[in-house]
């Protein structure tokens, strides 16, 4: 039994009852003794790696006491009391942070980088800041299903400094979105101390930049964090709006175990061991006689024994055995395609306008699909293409977003998470980049690490031949198709861009929707009146013939059909791939084994490419079926310039015909 001292924290009861202020007590102290647990087994090495949370634990529970059950929290790795408070079995735990098959995560990501349904908690990725423009997304879900509740999200002082981190506030505060913001000022990120990382004297003074209420509060004190967060919580239910919270707190130990804590003046270690929310809870208690040397030992022994009996469990569990299968099988979320057969009417549309189609009729049959854009609700989009939208569906569905890429893609990720469906416009393809970090990593990683789909298409205006220069013509599907998670869709066609946009917004998995600039208005079809779908992985055989195949997609499908139309000599298969990840894969290799010959014609330049992998691969299925090396055909390895004749010397286009005709003649 620890000597009991005078408390260094000035506790106001309130009205809190011995009960609750009991349970205050409890919960943390459930996460002290786990992470003392926790720092035996490391050096034991029975787990890799653990970052301690310890003398920080009177926030994670004083929030998530102070939050209904059915509300999200978003934790970071400090923030153990969120997961035990919440009563997630111990045992789960504990094989989630040695590897094992009843983790969260099967073993494919270590700590609290994992989410949990059952216990409406989102963990974070590595990247810290996207989490809280997720937190957007389910507040934002809240509001549009009504259901009251708000979310809060966790953040350290060394986060803030992220761009994700201004780019949720302001949509938080633009919306009116449910989000109390929690940052933990802990006094390091990693070792770099808080005078380095920003020059304001306290974090919540840049809530008011944003229009957003903002509190400091003493983070070691449980009475006041529990009392406040409740109080404001109750508030935000009634009139939903985002508030930052930062809790001043300390970091005791190491940014994770194996940095130590050489860094930290030890008079400042010592000041805020004083200050431990633990110990001197526990001497208010004692001092109000609320909290007795028989309950400690009682509170002690159980959670103890609890703890004993989950790492018994979780050691009794064969390690994991590597499954190439299941492996695959969990990078995306099962999705079994309905095929909707059009009906025989038609009219003819342009590529534009069958997207803009498509994507209504799938606004009408999905009731609750969200659009996000910039000027894509008034104004249209930049393309016209969500034009009268918002007359039809409003602005809850249809809402114009400020420029910022990243929390908006974030957004539609909490807003997947709520079990909302959402379509993002990026004005320009090339804007992705701003958003690059939650597409690829949060986007596409989520079902294999959580179960948890990304159910998000991006819509992705792309290319050039529109003299617009090097940051609106790219084509930068490669950046996708070479991560795991994301599905890439290409169109050249109008039937195939309304029927695969219906299939990406049916698909619960992330889908890149290609749209290419020079076709929306220069390319015309029939197509089916009303609502229809094309199932991904199939390409499309535009023409049959026996001396070359020719595998092309987007703007390369039109360059390939006008140079065989000037050739009408030249028998070949032509296959528009129409999607890239899934890829038809088949289709190419028996049309090649049948050829001999293969050509392969992308808009994007050479290196890196998808005609790269594509070459690669038929290289290795039909090497023997071969008459002549797989030709490649790509821009040029220059960023796409502007001017129409530096734009006309970029193009593959130009340089297609003789590279067909030098294949043939090989």
């Amino acid at each position: 039994m620890p000597t009991i001292t005078k408390s260094n924290i000035a506790y106001d009861k309130r009205s809190l009852n011995d009960r609750t202020l009991l349970e205050l007590y409890y919960n943390m102290l459930k996460p002290r003794l786990i992470e003392e647990k926790m720092l035996i087994l490391l050096r034991q090495g029975k787990v890799s790696k653990w970052f301690s949370g310890i003398g920080q634990e009177a926030i994670s529970v004083g929030v998530t006491m102070a939050l209904k059950p059915s509300e999200y929290i978003l934790p970071m790795h400090r923030n153990l009391g969120v997961f035990t408070t919440r009563e997630i079995p111990l045992d789960r735990l504990f094989c989630q942070w040695q590897g094992k098959a009843s983790g969260f995560t099967k073993g494919r990501d270590r700590s609290f980088h994992f989410g949990t349904q059952e216990y409406n908690i989102v963990g974070m990725i590595s990247h810290l800041g996207p989490q809280l423009g997720v937190a957007d997304g389910i507040a934002l879900g809240n509001l549009l299903k009504k259901n009251g509740n708000l979310t809060a999200v966790f953040s350290g002082e060394g986060g803030t400094s992220e761009g994700d981190f201004h780019e949720a506030l302001n949509v938080a505060s633009v919306w009116s979105l449910p989000v109390i913001f929690c940052v933990e000022n802990n006094g390091y990120g990693l070792s770099t101390p808080t005078n380095e990382q920003y020059n304001c004297k306290h974090i919540a003074d840049r809530g008011k930049g944003y229009g957003i209420e903002s509190f400091i509060l003493d983070g070691n004190n449980i009475i006041e964090t529990y009392t406040k967060v409740q109080k404001l919580a109750e508030s935000i239910r009634k009139r939903p709006r985002p508030i930052l919270i930062e809790f001043k707190t300390f970091r005791r130990r190491g940014h994770e175990e194996a940095s130590g804590t050489k860094y930290v003046p030890q008079e400042l270690m010592d000041e805020w061991e004083t200050k431990d929310p633990i110990k001197n809870f526990r001497s208010f208690l004692f001092s109000k006689k609320i909290l007795t040397a028989q309950i400690d030992e009682v509170y002690n022994a159980e959670i103890k024994s609890e703890i004993d009996a989950a790492l018994d469990t979780a050691n009794a569990e064969p390690d994991i055995i590597p499954n190439e299968t299941t492996e695959l099988d969990d990078v995306y979320k099962s999705f079994e395609y309905k095929h909707h057969t059009p009906n025989k009417n038609t009219k003819e549309l342009r590529l534009i306008d069958a997207i803009s189609e498509g994507l209504k009729q799938s606004m009408q049959k999905h009731k609750d699909l969200v659009i996000m854009g910039q000027d894509i609700a008034e104004y249209g989009g930049v393309f016209k293409i969500t034009e009268g939208f918002v007359e039809e569906f409003g602005k809850d569905r249809v809402r114009n977003t400020p420029i910022c890429e990243s929390a908006i893609v974030e957004t539609a990720m909490g807003l997947s998470i709520s079990g909302i469906k959402s379509v993002v416009e990026m004005q320009f393809a090339d804007f992705v980049t701003s958003g690059f970090n939650p597409v690829v990593n949060y986007l596409a990683k989520s079902h294999y690490r959580w179960q948890q789909e990304a159910d998000v298409v991006v819509r992705m205006p792309c290319g050039g031949g529109v003299a617009a220069g090097p940051f609106h013509s790219q084509t930068n599907e490669a950046w996708f198709t070479k991560t795991p998670g994301l599905k890439v869709v290409y169109p050249a066609f109008p039937y195939d861009a309304k029927g695969l946009l219906a299939t990406a917004i049916n698909d619960p998995n992330p889908v890149l929707f290609f749209e290419h600039k020079a076709l929306y208005r220069s390319i015309r079809q029939d197509v089916p009146t009303d609502y229809f779908t094309i199932p991904f992985g199939k390409a499309a055989v535009l023409k049959e013939g026996d001396a070359v195949t020719i595998i092309t997609y987007g703007s390369g499908v039109h360059w390939a059909l006008n140079t065989l139309e000037k050739n009408p000599n030249i028998s070949a298969d032509v296959i528009d791939l129409r999607t890239l990840q899934p890829l038809d894969k088949e289709t190419i290799i028996n049309s090649v084994k049948k050829t001999g010959r293969a050509i392969i014609l992308q808009e994007d330049s050479l290196f890196g490419g998808i005609a790269s992998d594509l070459s690669a691969m038929l290289m290795e299925n039909c090497f023997e079926y071969l008459d002549a090396p797989v030709k490649r055909v790509a821009s040029m390895e220059t960023p796409i310039p502007f001017i129409g004749q530096l734009e006309e010397q970029y193009m593959a286009k130009g340089k297609f015909e003789a590279a067909l005709l030098e294949l043939l003649r090989y």
